[in-house]
């Protein structure tokens, strides 16, 4: 029993650790996940287990990008050190937004589609396939433009500003925090390489803070208590969620370079299409 439960967390990691930082939605996976092989754990467990097994993913960038956003790092020279202070001066700055935008349209959301399992869903499918067009369009009508931001040092406060706008729309689910910010970086003049980073970055303290909160809250106020199985998915997903990260974050650097977004466009409609049948069957 032990050991299924295992592979379900093994399976669960690998899935957000690859669509946690693909702009691809890593909620509408995770639901088709859970639904087809879901844990034997309590409610409360599962809500805890969806944050912290971020952690793993957020551990990756920080090994990844450890030097390039170490501002004491002894390879850098002063200018350089002064603009990595400055790249997190613009990450603080970008989270901003979601706390001013994207808190009330979270509550907005919840009052809408309330304890509808169908609605919620349906909301998945529809932002998947409209971000999806989005990144279809976007990636054509910037083909032959010229960016304005080559590198993630070149982003300046206002754009930063702007990035982090389309990142507060990414409370709604479906849209996918890195799918947003990928996405508003690209309206915004922003080179895919450069996009990415900055996605990557802008969720060590978004996604760092939730993790630590919703622990924290688990342990102090809720109290909640975990069987030895539960500790070990917990640990398991995790670990799993941070090496399948590594290998996610490589990859999409690498693809950028070559490629454009828009065949994350085309997955995003076709995974929907797929949620859309998947739940008026079940629902």
């Amino acid at each position: 029993m032990v050991f299924i439960e295992i592979l379900k967390a093994i399976l669960i990691g690998i899935v957000q650790g690859i669509t946690e930082w693909l702009p691809v939605s890593s909620t509408g996976h995770m639901i088709i996940v859970n639904d087809l092989v879901p844990l034997k754990v309590s409610s409360e467990f599962w809500e805890l287990f969806e944050v912290v097994i971020q952690l793993g993913s957020i551990l990756a960038i920080i090994v990844l990008f450890f030097d390039k956003l170490n501002p004491w790092s002894k390879n850098k020279t002063p200018e350089l050190k002064k603009k990595t202070w400055s790249l997190w001066l613009k990450v603080v700055i970008a989270t901003i937004p979601t706390a001013i935008i994207g808190v009330p349209i979270d509550l907005l959301f919840d009052y809408l589609v309330g304890d509808s399992q169908l609605a919620r869903i349906l909301t998945i499918c529809v932002a998947l396939i409209v971000y999806g067009i989005a990144f279809i369009l976007i990636e054509r009508l910037n083909k032959n433009k010229s960016k304005k931001c080559e590198d993630v040092y070149e982003i300046d406060y206002k754009t930063a500003i702007g990035i982090g706008c389309f990142q507060s729309l990414s409370v709604i689910p479906g849209t996918s925090r890195s799918g947003s910010t990928i996405l508003g970086a690209s309206v915004l003049g922003v080179s895919r390489s450069a996009a990415a980073e900055f996605s990557f970055f802008l969720a060590i303290p978004v996604m760092l803070g939730a993790s630590l909160l919703k622990g924290a809250k688990a342990i102090l106020i809720d109290h909640i208590s975990m069987t030895s199985t539960e500790v070990i998915v917990l640990i398991v997903g995790t670990l799993t969620a941070f090496a399948v990260s590594l290998v996610a974050v490589k990859f999409l650097m690498s693809f950028v370079k070559n490629h454009s977004f828009e065949v994350f466009g085309w997955y995003r409609i076709a995974i929907g299409a797929i949620l859309i049948v998947y739940a008026l069957i079940k629902y």
